[in-house]
């Protein structure tokens, strides 16, 4: 007990009188932009990609965007978050010149790859809608796109609603790989602290207990858009 007792104290002080919270901080505010953004764009992709999957495929054109998605889903799905993130830092980014931090390179990949889950997930939900909603707007007049818009979506989105909240948790367990292209995560903070300190238990206990704080918090704010839903439904 009494060794314990002094690798808390070592974790004190290097926590407090060594500065250790302002890089917890900084790990702590990567990882949801990184978490947060990367669902954002995968949402916004997940759903292009989702609407193109359920098209009618009478035409070559939608045939033709069919089989891109397929493939692009199959990619990002088949690859592991680590190897994408390694090909594109290392690999693209300087074979094309560009420019980014660790954190953008992790926001865009992590947005990717999310787009790949939550398109299959909205395609779940857009099917999962009575086709008789599809049927009803074109019938006053809608176009196949602001039928989707305005009525398949949004009903999609309820039924799928638990789905994009494990999607989002996932996001936050995943950011501490980000750690390979240079991002300031979690991780980082916390191994900074265990190197400092010399004892890495401590530091690794409470991440790992800060990561279960986050999971709860987005548990419960999901739980809660659940209930105003469902509310919102009986009203109507």
């Amino acid at each position: 007990m009494g060794n314990f007792s002094q690798k808390v104290d070592r974790f004190i002080e290097s926590f407090i009188a060594q500065n250790g919270y302002v890089r917890v901080l900084e790990g702590l505010q990567n990882t949801l932009l990184i978490a947060v953004l990367g669902l954002i764009i995968g949402i916004l992709i997940g759903t292009l990609i989702a609407t193109v999957r359920v098209l009618p495929k009478y035409k070559m054109l939608p045939r033709v965007l069919n089989g891109f998605c397929s493939f692009y889903v199959a990619l990002f799905r088949g690859t592991p978050i680590v190897v994408q993130l390694l090909v594109f830092y290392y690999v693209l980014l300087p074979l094309f010149g560009g420019r980014m931090t660790g954190v953008q390179v992790s926001v865009f990949v992590f947005g990717l790859n999310s787009a790949a889950y939550i398109s299959e997930i909205m395609r779940g939900g857009i099917l999962s809608v009575d086709q008789g909603q599809m049927e009803a707007g074109r019938a006053l007049g809608l176009s196949f796109t602001t039928t989707m818009i305005k009525i398949v979506i949004p009903q999609a989105v309820k039924n799928i609603l638990p789905t994009l909240g494990n999607e989002f948790i996932a996001l936050i367990k995943e950011t501490s790989v980000v750690s390979f292209v240079g991002a300031a995560d979690l991780y980082v903070a916390f191994n900074y602290i265990g190197s400092n300190s010399y004892e890495f238990m401590v530091p690794y206990l409470v991440m790992a207990a800060i990561y279960i704080v986050l999971v709860l918090v987005i548990s419960a704010g999901i739980k809660l858009m659940e209930r105003s839903l469902r509310r919102s439904d009986r009203r109507h």
